[in-house]
């Protein structure tokens, strides 16, 4: 029997349990929430205020459901309704900006977290440590980290890195959709067979000062190198199964399969075309298409549009489900182990999201469709946040461990002309 036919197998089986995932199993992940706090690895909301409302954090009403008035996955009634009690904030800025205006953009983002914490006194409190992400937990709040998303931020400045450290953030993405100067994208040309010298003098600083080190976006060959490099565990912030759906982007089973002794955990991403194989190949279709008209009809933009309208008549779009972010879930458990699998959505960093997950409130039914398929309730509280509060325990003593050491003065050598 082979490999292949038993992992169909197992998916249907997997399937057929996310389906009959009852408002009972919801109520009673409602209950576990109320004692473990559920930490999303990877939200956008400073992002998607900054492009819609002008980085205002009270242009919207986020005490309200906004689901129907707004394009926003996120909202206070929509976390609370999803049982979050923890939320990394992204403070993401595009690979496409000068280093310097990287620098001040994901400040800006910073600013514009805190902002959101501080408009809402009686919802979120900051966190920088697992302690205080259990102390606002106790108190009834939703603690609010801070976590980077693309290491062009720090402008090859190890020195702007602490600063960022001393603003707030606890995790920082490598690399985004661009390879940097020093560590190569999963979706960009390699530069550097992975990290570069300065790539790992970054990774080490972060270790240095407490950053957890997060491989989502990242190139294979960078993967292998930040563990490598790291001393702490290092962590996924919104990532999926490459063996699940072939995107460049998830974690491929090479590296899945290191966790346990690295430590480390990976946070599913409900991205459509990262969870569902079918939107993958549908999304890579439509960009082989938007490619060929646009080579044929040069400086015509009306035709490439006429073009892609016919081509999206003749391939109707794809959903992912439930059932799909339930097997990325699993797969991951089953290669890495259960202690190294968590949850980082991408929620307001992506265009769509899988049928019947319209936001934040969407916890509930993925962990009531795992307990369908037989996860215990130590194991619902071990994906919802001890996992991730063990990670951030470790890369805290890691920290501990080397604070008599001075901060690093690496500097990247200057490239050659290309």
């Amino acid at each position: 029997m082979s490999r292949h036919f038993l992992a169909g197998v197992a998916i249907a089986v997997i399937t057929a349990a996310a389906a009959q995932a009852q408002p009972a199993d919801e109520a009673r992940v409602l209950e576990i929430l109320k004692t473990t706090p559920l930490i999303d690895g990877h939200n956008d909301l400073p992002w998607a205020l900054r492009q819609s409302y002008g980085n205002d954090v009270y242009a919207v009403d986020l005490t309200r459901d906004l689901s129907a008035s707004t394009k926003l996955h996120t909202d206070i009634a929509r976390l609370r309704a999803g049982g979050v009690g923890g939320q990394f904030w992204s403070v993401y800025v595009p690979a496409s900006l000068t280093p310097l205006e990287a620098v001040e953009e994901t400040f800006e983002q910073i600013d514009t977290a805190k902002r959101i914490i501080a408009a809402h006194p009686e919802t979120f409190g900051l966190a920088t440590t697992a302690d205080e992400v259990d102390a606002v937990f106790d108190s009834g709040r939703i603690a609010s980290l801070i976590g980077m998303e693309g290491g062009y931020s720090i402008d090859d400045s190890l020195a702007l890195l602490r600063e960022f450290y001393r603003a707030g953030a606890r995790y920082m993405t490598l690399t985004h959709s661009k390879t940097t100067t020093w560590a190569d994208s999963a979706t960009d040309a390699p530069k550097w067979g992975g990290l570069n010298a300065f790539g790992e003098d970054v990774v080490r600083e972060m270790n240095r000062l407490g950053m957890m080190v997060d491989l989502s976006h990242v190139s294979e060959e960078t993967m292998l190198d930040a563990m490598r490099v790291s001393e702490a565990p290092v962590i996924f912030s919104h990532s999926s199964a490459r063996a699940v759906t072939g995107h460049p982007r998830n974690v491929p089973d090479n590296v899945l399969r290191m966790m346990p002794q690295d430590g480390g955990i990976v946070m599913i991403n409900l991205a459509p075309g990262f969870v569902s194989e079918t939107v993958r190949a549908w999304n890579a279709g439509r960009a082989a298409e938007d490619a060929r008209l646009k080579s044929l009809n040069p400086g015509d933009p009306a035709a490439v549009e006429a073009g892609l309208k016919a081509w999206d008549d003749a391939h109707p779009t794809p959903q992912a489900t439930l059932a799909d972010v339930v097997a990325h879930i699993q797969h991951v458990r089953d290669v890495a182990g259960v202690d190294h699998v968590g949850l980082g959505a991408d929620f307001d960093g992506i265009g769509s999201l899988p049928e019947g997950m319209g936001g934040v409130d969407a916890y509930p039914r993925i962990l009531a469709a795992l307990m369908q398929a037989g996860w215990t309730e130590a194991d619902i509280r071990k994906i919802s946040g001890e996992n991730l509060l063990r990670v951030m325990r470790a890369v805290e003593a890691t920290a501990a461990a080397k604070a008599d050491e001075r901060p690093s003065m690496a500097r990247l050598e200057p490239q050659p002309a290309s």
